[in-house]
């Protein structure tokens, strides 16, 4: 157990006051976004404004200002329930969370690092894109298309370092790590250091 005097209990916490929240004032509607981010923020206003021509404007990078139509002052409610209800697709931030008490770590898609050296222990990891060409038959109309296939070595040997190029993702160095059976301990001290050496493009949040 790294931390057995620590403990998580999902859904512990009680509310013993709830304060009063005015979300509209009678003219304008505030919308304050759980993760602030400009391009949702951005995308938030282009969905309403679609919809609601030039109702919406985007205060900050964590809310949105909408000027209610007249027509849907009476019924506030069901104004708010089509906004709702818009279609929108927030922006994604490079994450890689990490539970030290449980050894969890969860890495968001596309997480990419740059060029970078790793050595842990006697560990070497080497992981490269190989582009392939796939030709179309013979007299066919179709065109030549490369792929890319993923090669993976690991190896366990006597101390050396291996160059992880630029268009490596953690997804892929996590996988390879786990081929060999590395722990979720080393596994996290890895991830930090390439943090801490500026390599990794993401917000590492620990919990």
């Amino acid at each position: 157990k790294n931390h057995p005097t620590v403990g998580r209990v999902p859904n512990g916490g009680l509310i013993k006051y709830v304060p009063d929240i005015n979300y509209a004032d009678g003219n304008n509607l505030l919308i304050v976004l759980n993760d602030p981010d400009f391009t949702t923020s951005a995308r938030m206003v282009s969905a309403i404004n679609a919809v609601y021509s030039g109702i919406a404007k985007a205060v900050d990078a964590s809310s949105v200002s909408i000027t209610i139509p007249e027509s849907s002052k009476s019924d506030l409610v069901s104004f708010i329930s089509q906004i709702e209800n818009l279609t929108l697709v927030p922006d994604s931030i490079a994450e890689v969370v990490i539970d030290e008490r449980t050894g969890t770590i969860v890495v968001g898609k596309d997480v990419k690092i740059s060029p970078v050296a790793i050595s842990h222990g006697n560990l070497n990891i080497q992981i490269k894109t190989i582009e392939e060409a796939s030709q179309p038959m013979p007299f066919s109309s179709g065109e030549t298309v490369i792929t890319k296939k993923e090669e993976v070595n690991v190896e366990e040997e006597n101390m050396k370092m291996k160059i992880i190029p630029s268009s490596t993702t953690i997804d892929e160095v996590v996988r390879a790590l786990n081929l060999i059976g590395v722990s979720p301990r080393d596994m996290i001290i890895i991830l930090q250091a390439i943090k801490k050496a500026g390599a990794l493009h993401a917000r590492i949040v620990t919990i």
